[in-house]
């Protein structure tokens, strides 16, 4: 058989074995052991499940550094009929992976899009309060959220409740940013994280815990096929045009910023690529 032949069919025939796999129920395994003054990682996630999906940076930053990770479950998505239940596949999957979270509200933020911040600001107001409260008592070293242009409405909505919530905070108030992507590429990321396998398979097997999900798309399979788009896509944003790409197999691109003196500002010029094999810890020293 040709060789192309044979390397596609094997894909195709791995995704339909794939959807035969079990979901959720997996034993919970061993967690580091995260020192209680450990400094913080928050995941601000406009849905449940962003946690397992953008999380890879994240994921090492507590195996490889011994930071303290939480996810901030933004909203519980917009069908009431199911926010109680994600809250449950949220609770399994962050507790697979290791993560704390912290809930915004009982059943989630309602209306956190770009129209209601113009068209209700009373409302917005209100959620910025909250999430502005979150940050300032867990004053994290590094937060992550979506980018501006991450297409979904609630991406993009709480892309503009972090800005506005940090910029309530007190002007000496400073942390990293990392901005992510998924349903809309970023046209300028500057960072290459690369995930190995290990923490890959880690990740897919949290999103399995997404049981409602998944179930009726099982996206939770084509996570490392994304995760190799964006070796390709890094290897020219990140390294430059026309450069030589990372021998990455799995990565997630980020945008990584400082927020200091009240606004996002760049702390190096270019792009970086992180692997598998340097610690994550290394990048914000």
């Amino acid at each position: 058989m040709n060789t192309y032949h044979h390397y596609v069919s094997e894909l195709a025939r791995l995704i339909r074995e794939g959807r035969r796999f079990p979901l959720g129920g997996f034993p919970i395994p061993s967690k580091p052991s995260i020192a209680a003054d450990a400094p913080r990682v928050l995941i601000f996630s406009p849905h449940p499940d962003d946690e397992c999906i953008i999380g890879g940076l994240a994921l090492r930053l507590m195996r490889e550094a011994g930071m303290r990770v939480i996810n901030v479950a933004v909203t519980q998505g917009s069908n009431k009929a199911r926010q109680a239940a994600r809250l449950g596949e949220l609770k399994d999957a962050c507790d697979y992976l290791g993560f704390d979270l912290l809930q915004t509200a009982p059943l989630g933020l309602e209306s956190i899009n770009a129209k209601a911040r113009a068209a209700d600001p009373a409302a917005w107001r209100a959620s910025v309060e909250i999430v502005a409260a979150i940050l300032g008592e867990e004053r994290p070293e590094i937060v992550f959220f979506p980018h501006d242009s991450d297409w979904n409405s609630t991406h993009i909505g709480t892309h503009y409740l972090l800005v506005d919530a940090l910029a309530r905070l007190p002007p000496e108030f400073s942390c990293h940013v990392v901005e992510t992507e998924f349903w809309g590429a970023m046209a300028t990321p500057n960072l290459m994280a690369e995930s190995s396998v290990s923490d890959l398979a880690d990740m897919m097997t949290a999103l399995s815990f997404h049981v409602g999900e998944v179930q009726r798309n099982p996206y939770h399979l084509l996570v490392p096929a994304w995760m190799q788009d964006n070796v390709r896509r890094g290897g020219e944003l990140v390294g430059g045009q026309g450069g030589a790409a990372p021998d990455f197999v799995f990565c997630t691109l980020y945008r990584l910023r400082r927020w200091t003196g009240g606004q996002l500002q760049a702390t190096f010029a270019g792009g970086r690529s992180l692997p598998a094999d340097v610690k994550a810890g290394t990048l914000f020293g």
